[in-house]
């Protein structure tokens, strides 16, 4: 199987344009390509998992990854999927978190040897004259194609800030800029950025002719793979600091069924050939399943040692790690209301509290946790389905815990 074929059997591409030419470049390892990261952050997030895990599988087959660093374009802002205007940082700030990006994703990538670039655009976008810019690169933009964009579209009807608007000519001129000084020739994003990705290769062609070789390749669920990086309680760090290798290992540890071999296929480097035998997995054996992903991605992250330590974590949190002896409450039809039962409910009836206050109470103080994941949420709800099967660990502080199931 080639790597153009892999990526596809592993769900990754989505819209491409020349997909034989870009099929060529990257089975024969030709490709020079890049992949965008603003540094809103000073840490990488498991959002941006599949597109580490993208960039080490092209390396790996030959091809040149540029991990290209938003220092600049983290001044202005990506409008994408957003509501409302990003909060603005200072350029110290943005400097910190582009050293922590660089620290992390040579985890991923080799940068030995010139294997790979890390580049920053604010090498070259804080510099730009505004004159110079409106002349040499938004002459080549229509304000009537632009505003059809979706990340332009939703945001219509709250205010799109003019700083905002400009998102999609940066972004656009950094592909322009990769391909005249790196060679760059091929980009790859998310598929909420494919108007942006459209947008820089028309200006290559646009000003360096129609032989200018530029083409653009979106990840399948990239948008998706952002949401992967949201919990109850925030987001799901790459940095040991702020999400311990034992939380990481129990965010992936608990997956939905539905999620789990699609984030094997997607993100993991397990042989197709084994990935398909475990697809006609089914009940315990999904939870073998979320074991084995938390497992891969804890060591691709955090190293082996670790993920180890990480799993050994986890099977003490089940006493003598056999979830079958642990003690059981079942969830009655009476507990619910109108098919749903609070975090409240659930810790109350369980006998985890003896009330629904001092259910409460645990609850707002970070007492409790539901499959290894802290809850303080006192609204969070809850339906049937979600205590069907093997239901839910439910833990009150160090020592007070039961599987909660429904059947």
């Amino acid at each position: 199987m080639t790597i153009f074929d892999e990526l596809k059997a592993r769900g990754l591409l989505a819209q491409l344009t020349d997909e034989e030419e870009i099929k060529e470049m990257i089975n024969n390892g030709k490709a020079t390509f890049y992949i965008g990261f603003d540094p809103t952050a000073d840490s990488l997030h498991v959002g941006h998992f599949m597109a580490l895990c993208l960039m080490k599988r092209l390396q790996m087959a030959g091809n040149k990854p540029i991990a290209l660093i938003g220092g600049g374009t983290a001044m202005i802002g990506d409008p994408s999927g957003r509501t409302d205007m990003r909060s603005m940082m200072t350029r110290e700030t943005i400097d910190h978190n582009v050293a922590c990006f660089k620290e992390q994703m040579s985890k991923f990538i080799d940068f030995s040897e010139g294997k790979a670039l890390l580049v920053n655009n604010a090498d070259w976008l804080l510099d730009l004259n505004y004159v110079e810019v409106l002349r040499e690169v938004g002459a080549h933009f229509s304000v009537n194609r632009m505003l059809t964009a979706e990340c332009y579209k939703q945001r219509m009807e709250k205010g799109l800030s003019f700083l905002e608007f400009n998102y999609m000519i940066m972004q656009s001129y950094d592909f322009y800029k990769l391909f005249q000084d790196y060679g760059c020739n091929m980009q790859f994003g998310g598929d909420d950025q494919w108007s942006n990705m459209l947008g820089g290769t028309e200006l290559i062609r646009r000003k360096l002719g129609k032989d200018a070789y530029a083409m653009t390749i979106t990840l399948l669920l990239n948008s998706e793979g952002k949401k992967m990086g949201k919990t109850q309680k925030g987001a799901v760090w790459l940095d040991p600091n702020k999400t311990t290798p034992f939380e990481f290992f129990q965010y992936w540890r608990n997956v939905a069924d539905a999620d789990v071999l699609k984030c094997i296929r997607m993100l993991t480097f397990l042989p197709l050939e084994e990935i398909e035998k475990m697809d006609a997995w089914e009940g315990s054996q999904l939870n073998e399943a979320k074991e084995i992903l938390a497992f891969e991605l804890t060591k691709l992250v955090h190293g082996e040692e670790e993920a180890t330590k990480a799993k050994e974590a986890s099977k003490a949190l089940f006493s003598a790690g056999n979830a079958d002896n642990m003690p059981t409450y079942e969830l009655k039809e009476e507990d619910f209301r109108d098919g749903t039962i609070d975090i409240i409910g659930v810790v109350a009836s369980a006998g985890l509290c003896a009330s629904r206050s001092e259910a409460r109470r645990a609850v707002e103080q970070g007492g409790v946790t539901v499959d290894g994941e802290k809850v303080t949420d006192i609204k969070t709800v809850y339906t049937k389905d979600d205590f069907a099967g093997d239901g839910k660990v439910i833990k009150r502080g160090k020592k007070s815990f039961k599987k909660v199931v429904f059947n």
